[in-house]
C-alpha cells in the first residue's frame, strides 16, 4: 500500500492509503516479497476450475478412480489452479495497476501435487529487470514465483515476464 496526498473532504485522517503495485523502480533484486493470506484449496475450486477449463482428466474429477492410483491415492488439485492462484496472489503487492502487460512464462514447474484441504502460500523474487528499449516510461520485469503449501513444500514454480509502467515523473514514493 501506498501512502497519497489526496484531498479528504471528512473529517477523519488527512491521508488516503491506496493499494497498487510496484512502479519499475520500486521492484528489487533483493527482496523476497510474501503474498499473504495464503489460499486453501476446495474441493469446489478443483471441479470448477476443472470444467471451466474443459479439462476432463479424472485424476482431477473422479474420486473412485483417483483413489486407486498411485502414487497419491486421491484427487488432486489441477495443477493450472495452482498456477493461477499463485500468480493470482502476487498481483496485488506488485502489479495491481501498474501491469501494462504480461508477456509470457518461462519455466513451469510443478514437483509435489497439491489437494483439497492444503495452503498455498506463495512468494516472489525479482530475476531481473530492465528498461523497455521500444516502450518509453515502461520496463520489463522477469519474476520467479514459488508456491508451497502448509508444510513448507515447493508445489509450484514458475518465472513469468511483465511490462509494468515506471513511476509517473515527480513521483517520490
Amino acid at each position: 500500500m501506498r501512502h497519497t496526498e489526496e484531498p479528504n473532504s471528512s473529517d477523519g485522517p488527512t491521508k488516503d492509503v491506496v493499494q497498487r503495485g510496484l512502479w519499475f523502480e520500486e521492484f528489487a533484486l533483493d527482496a523476497r516479497y510474501l503474498h499473504r493470506p495464503g489460499r486453501t484449496a476446495t474441493e469446489a475450486d478443483n471441479v470448477l476450475f476443472t470444467t471451466l477449463t474443459m479439462n476432463t482428466q479424472a485424476l482431477h474429477l473422479d474420486a473412485a478412480f483417483a483413489d486407486a492410483q498411485e502414487p497419491f491415492g486421491a484427487r488432486l488439485i489441477n495443477s493450472m489452479w495452482t498456477l493461477s492462484t499463485m500468480v493470482g496472489a502476487s498481483v496485488a503487492q506488485l502489479t495491481q495497476g501498474t501491469l501494462v502487460a504480461q508477456l509470457g512464462f518461462g519455466e513451469v514447474s510443478f514437483p509435489h501435487p497439491l489437494f483439497a484441504g492444503d495452503t498455498l502460500y506463495t512468494e516472489s523474487t525479482v530475476v531481473e529487470k530492465r528498461l523497455s528499449a521500444s516502450r518509453p516510461g515502461q520496463g520489463i520485469v522477469r519474476i520467479a514465483h514459488t508456491g508451497r503449501n502448509q508444510d513448507g513444500t515447493v508445489v509450484a514454480t514458475a518465472t513469468r515476464s511483465v511490462l509494468v509502467r515506471c513511476a509517473p515523473e515527480g513521483d517520490d514514493r
